[in-house]
């Protein structure tokens, strides 16, 4: 979507697919157009960017909204991925139209609005926490490829474009404490960083199953040594304790079954700070995998977390 077709977007429609109710990794999705089982979805397709390559991005409404209803507005990575598994590469998805409607409709949830941000075949770099690279030992900061490090474009997109377009299209709410940002695995990490870089703009963050082995990501470097540098990234740019809400999980099996000691030492660095049980959570799901079908299993608790009333 170029800048004039942004302009116009929102009084004309433009690219949009507005489906009232009755993809995970770019490569592997397919073209069908999801659909939602509650509520409206909208789509803008190619939204484009200074800072990153264009996209589909996905707005679930709930159910009876209208534009300028106070909602508060959740962020979400892997948008591909969320709505409806007939499109999905793996017919698996997060289920976040029926269980954030049902939240909604049982008066459990806050109303919000979903933005779905589709990834790309970047998706490795655009969810790869780039001043992790800062912490690194200086004789291991050379062998990784900055270039490929692209976290920080990725969250000048969202809060300098995405946000904005939103903002001004749905009119919701749009402080601090009414802004959210949900992710898994590298959307996990990227959720996390998120929050530390804007503080300013985000309330809360969940981080499901957050990839905090670096395992295959680590561009020549130990994936441990970067773990251990996002350790230090955060020590140094956590929020003041107890100012945001921060949500995080695991699984037992599969990859998620290697997160327990980077977990750890997660939860001390949030623990180290002064952090409550009421802004920091980090539960353990014993028989989940890292899948979209145990997310949605759990989906719940982050959504109340974050936005529960």
């Amino acid at each position: 979507m170029n800048k004039r077709s942004k302009k116009h977007a929102c009084g004309l429609a433009i690219a949009v697919i507005a489906i009232i109710a009755a993809s995970w990794w770019f490569w592997g999705r397919t073209e069908t157009i999801p659909t939602a089982s509650t509520g409206l979805l909208e789509r803008f397709t190619d939204f484009d960017s200074e800072f990153v390559n264009p996209r589909t991005i996905s707005v679930w409404l709930p159910a009876g909204y209208h534009t300028g209803d106070s909602c508060a507005v959740l962020y979400m990575h892997d948008g591909q991925m969320l709505f409806d598994a007939t499109t999905t590469w793996n017919g698996q998805e997060w289920q976040v139209d029926e269980i954030a409607g049902q939240l909604i409709g049982d008066s459990l949830m806050r109303r919000c609005i979903v933005v779905g941000i589709d990834n790309t075949d970047r998706r490795l770099q655009e969810y790869f926490p780039t001043k992790a690279w800062q912490q690194l030992p200086h004789d291991k900061q050379g062998e990784a490829d900055t270039d490929k490090l692209l976290g920080d474009d990725y969250l000048k997109f969202i809060v300098t474009e995405v946000k904005p377009f939103i903002d001004k299209c749905y009119k919701p709410l749009t402080s601090r404490e009414h802004t959210f940002m949900m992710g898994s695995s590298m959307g996990g990490l990227i959720s996390l960083y998120a929050l530390c870089e804007y503080p300013q703009v985000f309330g809360g963050v969940a981080c499901l199953s957050t990839h905090l082995s670096f395992k295959s990501v680590g561009d020549g470097v130990d994936g441990t040594l970067w773990s251990e540098a996002f350790c230090r990234y955060l020590s140094t740019h956590l929020p003041s304790a107890n100012s945001r809400l921060v949500y995080m999980d695991r699984g037992t099996e599969g990859i998620d079954a290697s997160y327990a000691p980077h977990q750890q030492q997660v939860d001390s660095v949030f623990a180290a700070h002064g952090w409550d049980s009421e802004h920091y959570v980090s539960h353990v799901f014993d028989g989940h995998e890292h899948k979209e079908i145990f997310w949605a299993k759990r989906l719940e608790k982050p959504l109340l977390f974050l936005l529960g009333q």
